[in-house]
């Protein structure tokens, strides 16, 4: 399955807001792809399974798959 998020780096408590696209808060600064590896942990304990960015690697815009 695949979803549209739009991720919000550098935020002051990590979240997921439900909507649609969905709104991922995260600590992590967009630089050196610590805020990619923070949406796919995040996104990954919120589903309980394996998630991937598959686009949007260098955007707030992203689109992940989910296993």
């Amino acid at each position: 399955m695949k979803k549209d998020i739009i991720v919000v780096p550098n935020s002051k408590k990590e979240q997921i807001l439900d909507e649609e696209p969905m709104r991922v808060k995260i600590k992590e600064k967009p630089e050196d792809n610590k805020a990619n590896l923070g949406v796919e942990r995040i996104l990954s304990k919120y589903f309980g399974k394996k998630v991937r960015i598959v686009k949007g690697f260098k955007s707030k815009r992203k689109v992940v798959e989910i296993d």
